[in-house]
């Protein structure tokens, strides 16, 4: 089955007897009432369609009706960039395809009672509960909509985040012996960057792959920051290689002596340098408003299930909770967890 519908189909896949309420069936088969869950989804306005073309049926699956008012949904419920994918008239026709297809594994579905099990009912729930966020989270204002002064007030009070650590560029010589290393060490002060490049291919434990590899870029160890610094996406290297590459001075020199890390010495090479530098208001503006929203939304849900608790009794049972036994591990699991740092 193609990904016609993505969102959808994930739902599908979770809750077999929600997608025609989530596609739009109309689920009224001869003379019965829509159940809640169609009713509740249905209800909401096909876009540019009167309520006479809404209700004009496209295809009939068993007893149950796809309307162009469930087609129009079913597009509105799309991202703007996937309803592009659908303009043409044999794109349409494939949307309409997959969702009679969806329908057909839905009353399947129901024929093997597959939606009166546990498991079932469980991803029902989940499905059931991201449709409510996502309708929350459609409610809350966009990052536009944030005052301008609130941005700046929360630029200003977390100056710190956007200030951006001094970092540095590093390439090595990985050998396992100390005194191989000082032997190379005099030979890697005295070479350019290719011919770092030549010791690191000749001698290192540790290279770039790939034999196209430039001879500059050969050991390259990545971008750090100074230790106790934002690491960012940068590599994790040793405490002692990231604080010798910090005690250097300018691009091109060789720390003075090999660098002990583990059982391995590094012979370093800074090969890159960029200065520390705060972002600027204007930098950061977007990031701070998507944030904002984000805590917006977060508190949003947590008032929504606040108000719910509230509104709806609920009882635990501790003791029985406590009857479930506990799950058995093996010897091998045991040891495992106790070495595991």
């Amino acid at each position: 089955m193609s990904s016609v519908l993505p969102r959808v189909l994930c739902l599908v896949l979770g809750a077999v007897v929600l997608v025609p309420a989530v596609v739009g069936c109309s689920r009224s088969p001869k003379g019965s009432a829509p159940s809640p869950s169609a009713t509740a989804i249905t209800s909401r306005p096909a876009r540019g369609l009167s309520a006479e073309d809404a209700a004009q049926v496209l295809a009939t699956v068993g007893d149950v009706k796809i309307t162009l008012g469930d087609y129009a949904s079913a597009l509105e419920r799309m991202d703007r960039y996937e309803r592009l994918r659908y303009q043409s008239a044999d794109r349409r026709k494939v949307l309409l395809d997959e969702m009679i297809n969806l329908e057909l594994l839905a009353q399947e579905a129901r024929r093997q009672k597959l939606d009166v099990s546990p498991e079932f009912q469980l991803r029902l729930d989940q499905a059931l509960r991201d449709e409510v966020l996502l309708d929350l989270r459609a409610s809350v204002p966009g990052p536009e909509s944030i005052p301008q002064p609130e941005v700046r007030a929360y630029y200003e009070a977390h100056r710190a985040e956007y200030r951006e650590p001094e970092r540095r560029r590093v390439s090595a010589i990985v050998v396992s012996d100390e005194s191989k290393a000082k032997s190379l060490l005099d030979q890697a002060k005295k070479a350019d960057a290719a011919g770092f490049g030549e010791l690191v291919r000749k001698h290192s434990q540790q290279r770039v792959v790939g034999e196209s590899t430039p001879l500059e870029l050969e050991g390259d160890l990545g971008i750090v920051s100074a230790k106790g610094e934002p690491q960012g996406k940068g590599p994790v290297l040793p405490d002692t290689v990231v604080t010798a590459l910090f005690e250097l001075t300018k691009v091109g020199d060789v720390y003075g002596k090999p660098v002990r890390a583990g059982q391995a010495f590094y012979i370093l090479r800074m090969t890159g340098r960029t200065e520390a530098r705060d972002r600027s208001f204007a930098e950061a503006e977007r990031s701070i408003r998507v944030r904002l929203v984000d805590a917006r939304t977060e508190l949003s849900e947590k008032q929504l299930v606040e108000r719910l608790k509230q509104e709806m009794p609920i009882t635990i049972d501790d003791t029985a909770l406590a009857k479930l036994p506990p799950e058995r591990t093996t010897k091998t699991e045991t040891l495992r967890d106790a070495i595991r740092p």
